[in-house]
């Protein structure tokens, strides 16, 4: 068993079982969130953030707005996989339904 962690830059460079009898750290290229909508996991960079403001959906493109926040694919599919499952309160903690529609004009402009 090996002291130090290894790390790895390609997770395929290694089987899992060997990584994790073997303590390899496998090394990501940012932040790792969950789609709500999906539930497949990706880099933040790659999705959008989505913030509630008085019972709306709001999209975050500077990632800074204040609260809690829900990570969704920037894919009409993955947002109606989220309201369909009711995702959205769950996530961002907050009672009741939630209104989707400026993030669906954002995608539709963005699409």
């Amino acid at each position: 068993m090996l002291r130090h962690p290894v790390r790895l830059t390609e997770p395929e460079a290694l089987d899992s079982t060997l990584a994790q009898r073997w303590g390899a750290v496998f090394v990501h290229e940012g932040p790792v969130r969950t789609c709500v909508g999906c539930r497949s996991r990706a880099l933040a960079r790659e999705l959008l953030r989505l913030v509630v403001d008085n019972d709306s959906l709001v999209v975050d493109l500077r990632r800074r707005l204040p609260g809690r926040g829900a990570w969704l694919h920037p894919d009409p599919e993955c947002l109606r996989l989220a309201e369909r499952r009711r995702a959205f309160p769950r996530a961002l903690r907050v009672p009741g339904p939630v209104d989707a529609v400026e993030v669906r004009n954002h995608l539709e402009q963005h699409a």
